[in-house]
């Protein structure tokens, strides 16, 4: 059975770190890219970061960019997301997404077949 299971998610204060954890089962990550996405309430789903398959080319948005840090490890079948600075703004239900996808950074949310069930990240003092 092919599942992706986030986990890490907590309430943390302006200017903490969290690292978000998605443990894949059923099917190997070295064949496949791996998105972060991030949805607010009342606000639609948006895309955080992206890995390739090999774990060496990634992409993030700018509102994340030196703050957040995407690490794939294919040996553990996890890929991390290491929050740092964190901002009210990025309260949000995070996701992993992983695309059956080489050599590639799929960057539309459509692209991604298989999804996690989320983990709430809440920024606030």
């Amino acid at each position: 059975q092919v599942q992706l299971v986030e986990s890490g998610g907590a309430l943390v204060q302006p200017g903490e770190s969290l690292r978000l954890s998605c443990v894949a089962s059923g099917f190997v990550l070295d064949y496949y890219a791996i998105g972060w996405f991030r949805q607010a309430p009342g606000k639609e789903r948006e895309g955080v970061s992206c890995i390739n398959n090999f774990g060496g080319d990634t992409v993030y948005r700018d509102s994340v960019k030196g703050r957040f840090t995407i690490i794939k490890d294919n040996a553990k079948n996890t890929v991390y997301l290491q929050m740092n600075s964190l901002k009210p703004e990025d309260t949000a239900v995070y996701y992993c997404a992983a695309a059956h996808r080489v050599g590639v950074v799929p960057r539309l949310e459509g692209e991604y077949g298989y999804w996690g069930q989320g983990t709430q990240v809440t920024v606030s003092s």
